[in-house]
């Protein structure tokens, strides 16, 4: 069935990521492999059209009819997301297009992508990001039936996207390391500073990471900007990398490259879903948490336009949201009647903050840039 799920990564001309963000995802000492690669070759004739462009579906499919078949941009894990994809296929028969993008680089990719959009969906990825593009006029406004299940504080008052899952901010530790080193887990955001973590802590690029970009909007909410930046400073001394995507640092923790990383609760614990040994820790003096979400893309392929809307249907209802607890993604749903996995930490069993994500989004511009600029190319004796 996997064939089905091909990328269409070769669709997108080469100067489509901004200089600014390739300068985020590159600043760090490493990279990660969290980007979609081309098509494989012998695809089949409908993959082959999707890797020359979106517009010939576009163009020879008639008006108003279904090509079915869905280009979509997700921030979700493949593995995970490919899962979803096959069991939405096995019920409507619609086959799911996609590239796998980090959500600062889905953005980035839909805006310089705007008057000519190459695909219908976009699929997870934290609210401040959606909030951006709705304000950009980027999100083809829909709501689904199945959100009267879903508590209203989770819902877009404009009504532009659409809420799927939550997770809160985590610290993703290597239980062999701790166990190792006689350890315990840390409990604050202070202790991650503590020199015996030097070279072994991983988190994203808040300029390429939705996940990222959380951990800086939830630290200078609780800190403030200034307190939230000088520990930033402070902390990269403790950081090995910055990745590109927030799923690929607890990865990393997950081979033994680093003992902690930080991250999204869910995809701290996808690790451990594969047997590798991750238990999560908690700040006890706050953390923030994000609203993950799904949107049409104004002006998408309009033959993929009820598709699309099909699947969104589909992610927000209660089988849809199952699928978390059947594949072990380890995602909270967002709707009410959805079943939670056993053990799966929900938010009102961590000291949450309360985050503002719209605050967020009007601020990520800013706070992204001075993350560049004070954090990553500061010399190293500033950082002290």
């Amino acid at each position: 069935m996997r064939k089905n799920f091909r990328k269409f990564g070769a669709i997108v001309l080469a100067g489509v990521m901004t200089a600014g963000m390739l300068a985020g995802c590159g600043s760090g000492s490493g990279s990660d492999s969290s980007s979609a690669s081309p098509a494989a070759s012998g695809a089949s004739s409908a993959s082959s059209a999707s890797s020359g462009s979106a517009d010939a579906a576009k163009d020879t499919a008639p008006s108003g009819k279904s090509s079915g078949e869905l280009s979509v941009y997700t921030a979700f894990p493949e593995a995970e997301v490919e899962y979803y994809f096959e069991k939405f296929e096995d019920q409507t028969g619609i086959k799911c297009n996609y590239v796998r993008l980090s959500a600062g680089e889905m953005l980035t990719r839909v805006a310089a992508e705007k008057d000519n959009p190459q695909a219908a969906l976009m699929l997870g990825g934290s609210t401040d990001n959606y909030i951006n593009m709705e304000d950009q006029g980027l999100i083809e406004p829909y709501q689904s039936d199945a959100l009267s299940d879903t508590p209203e504080n989770l819902l877009d008052p404009k009504g532009g996207w659409d809420p799927i899952y939550v997770g809160c901010i985590a610290f993703a530790c290597n239980k062999e390391w701790f166990e190792d080193k006689g350890y315990d887990y840390p409990k604050s955001w202070n202790d991650l500073l503590d020199d015996k973590y030097k070279n072994e802590i991983i988190m994203a690029h808040p300029s390429t990471s939705g996940t990222a970009y959380t951990v800086l909007a939830t630290l200078v909410q609780l800190m403030g900007e200034d307190e939230a930046f000088n520990y930033m400073k402070k902390l990269s001394n403790n950081i090995t990398q910055f990745t590109k995507s927030g799923s690929a640092a607890p990865n990393a923790v997950a081979q033994g490259e680093a003992a902690i990383a930080i991250t999204f609760s869910h995809d701290g614990l996808q690790p451990t879903a594969e047997g590798y040994p991750i238990e999560l820790s908690f700040p006890d003096d706050g953390t923030g948490y994000e609203v993950g979400a799904c949107a049409l893309i104004k002006n998408g392929p309009a033959d993929e336009q009820e598709n699309a809307k099909k699947f969104i249907d589909w992610m927000t209802s209660t089988d849809g949201q199952n699928l978390y607890a059947e594949n072990n993604s380890f995602r909270v749903p967002t709707n009410s009647k959805a079943t939670v996995a056993d053990g799966l930490v929900t938010l009102d069993q961590v000291k949450c903050i309360d985050y503002d994500a719209t605050w967020a989004a009007d601020n990520k511009s800013d706070l992204t840039a001075k993350f560049e600029s004070d954090i990553i190319a500061a010399p190293e004796e500033d950082a002290q």
